[in-house]
């Protein structure tokens, strides 16, 4: 498991959540700080010396977190590196081998108030692993609530995310709520010649459907996490910002367009990883999907 720090209070959050997952999944930690210094370790500001260079500093931010982490896990095998290189583009890289990338919600330096940092959106949007975005407040953050939130979208049957969801939640012997979002639009009227019925229970029916599909598969090789549906009018972005701050983990799919470089993350994604109450975990699709993992 990859976690990117950057010395950042988002950054120990992220190195924290990341070695309890560490343990519970069986794996290393990994802990890599990436920054472009050697572009300005020329300048007459950097070379001061009066203050470190920026290596070192990086150096001993990594080292001191490795240390943090080790007192918290002692038993977790922990390593380190430094790298002069753009932080997105390294932390994509060393997913490629990774289980999963962990990343705080903002970083060192970044804008008082931000909702998420450039770094950590763009290896959301083009990870080939699962991303977790350490976010959310004291309780989602201990895993207080037991919940893991699973967002279904139009085509989620037996999807990574799908299958993400029910590994973890019975990994951590919590609760898994599936939930779907469904709208009816406002120019539908029960005359539709497709529509039986209210066109609110068609699209309610639907949604449920839709739901019992993607599960399926997922509910038959884990008989024992305990699955709660949830049917929900209303777009699924605020749906699932709802039941996000009853959970542990809020898990997504994004989409992958094979015209196209990395995950499209569309809205759904984008407002939870900046305004869920607990961690996120987006998942990637194979190339060739067309899907995201809530409808928007």
């Amino acid at each position: 498991m990859v976690v990117g720090v950057d010395g950042s209070e988002s950054s120990l959050l992220a190195a924290d959540w990341a070695a309890g997952e560490a343990l519970r999944h069986e794996v290393s930690l990994r802990l890599v700080y990436a920054s472009l210094w050697h572009r300005y370790e020329g300048a007459p500001l950097a070379t001061s010396l009066s203050r470190p260079g920026e290596r070192v500093m990086a150096e001993n931010i990594v080292g001191s977190i490795a240390e943090r982490v080790r007192r918290r896990a002692p038993n977790l095998p922990v390593t380190t590196e430094v790298l002069p290189e753009d932080a997105a583009g390294s932390l994509l890289r060393e997913g490629q081998s990774a289980v999963a990338l962990v990343t705080g919600s903002r970083g060192r330096g970044e804008i008082a108030g931000l909702l998420l940092g450039s770094v950590s959106l763009a290896v959301a949007a083009g990870a080939q692993c699962p991303v977790v975005v350490v976010r959310g407040d004291k309780a989602g953050l201990e895993g207080a609530h037991g919940r893991i939130v699973l967002g279904i979208g139009d085509t989620d049957g037996d999807s990574p995310a799908v299958r993400f969801a029910f590994a973890e939640a019975r990994l951590r012997d919590c609760e898994l709520d599936v939930v779907r979002a469904w709208r009816c639009p406002s120019h539908e009227t029960a005359d539709h010649p497709l529509l039986v019925g209210e066109p609110a229970h068609y699209h309610e029916g639907r949604a449920s459907s839709l739901l019992d599909e993607a599960v399926a598969t997922a509910e038959g090789g884990y008989p024992d996490v305990a699955v709660r549906r949830v049917i929900a009018e209303g777009p699924a972005r605020k749906v699932l910002l709802r039941y996000s701050a009853v959970a542990d983990l809020l898990v997504v799919g994004a989409r992958r367009r094979q015209s196209q470089v990395g995950m499209q993350l569309g809205r759904v994604a984008h407002t939870v990883l900046h305004h869920a109450a607990c961690p996120v975990v987006v998942v990637p699709r194979g190339a060739g999907s067309d899907s995201e993992g809530t409808t928007p």
